[in-house]
């Protein structure tokens, strides 16, 4: 019966350990299924100036911006949410989701949104079965150096319909999930603590059972001392 304890606790940590796992992830996060490696982009995301008018870093202000080139105009995104910026003159969008756009061109005075804005306002079927969306394709490479600053740029635009970007980040190369790690310091040395006693009383029963040819109580370890101190305190209790 004890010799069953190791293998009952390492059952009991591994439902705890996988009940931990089937939490929902946060927003703008993801696991790999190949890696297991735990990807966080919230900390691409800009944000509007602090209404307490604390500056930003220099560089941080406003959405990401990529340039263009030979394309004739230049894009804003933003990463896990809308654009910092205000939009006034987005085309073939209800106003109802401009906030919603979390990227974007501007051209001869108008904006065109890249991506899906998640418009699920609409109740017209049949211009969701017949329009063209623009969508946007975001390559996000692993830059290593932690002092290296997030950087995105464009790559290619097929058909006015689908845009390519790059970006470089330290965010992009992943690292482990800190949900999942279910115990912290303190539940780690009891478990190590625990696993150490059954151990000794294991080991410690065996080895009176099998060398020292020992059975009930005095198969437990160092029995002699233990007796010692229940007659201790035992005595004490009368």
């Amino acid at each position: 019966m004890i010799s069953l304890l190791p293998s009952v606790l390492l059952v009991l940590l591994s439902q705890y350990a996988t009940a931990a796992s089937d939490k929902p992830l946060k927003p703008c996060t993801v696991i790999s299924p190949s890696t297991e490696r735990f990807f966080d982009l919230n900390p691409l995301q800009r944000f509007p100036p602090s209404e307490d008018g604390k500056k930003k870093k220099e560089g941080d202000e406003g959405s990401w911006h990529a340039r263009g080139y030979d394309y004739g105009a230049n894009f804003t995104i933003n990463f896990c949410g809308p654009v910092v910026e205000e939009l006034d003159e987005v085309q073939d969008l209800d106003k109802s989701v401009w906030r919603n756009v979390s990227a974007f061109y501007e051209r001869g005075g108008k904006q065109w949104a890249i991506g899906d804005p998640d418009d699920d306002d609409s109740d017209n079927d049949s211009d969701k079965t017949t329009a063209r969306r623009k969508t946007t394709v975001i390559s996000l490479l692993c830059d290593s150096d932690p002092l290296a600053k997030s950087s995105i740029s464009f790559v290619a635009a097929v058909d006015d319909c689908t845009y390519f970007f790059e970006g470089r980040s330290p965010f992009a190369c992943g690292g482990v999930h800190q949900e999942t790690q279910a115990l912290g310091p303190g539940g780690v040395f009891g478990v190590i603590a625990l696993i150490a006693v059954l151990v000794y009383l294991v080991g410690g029963c065996v080895y009176q059972r099998t060398v020292m040819h020992q059975r009930g109580w005095r198969q437990l370890p160092n029995y002699a001392m233990w007796a010692g101190i229940w007659q201790f305190f035992s005595g004490f209790a009368c």
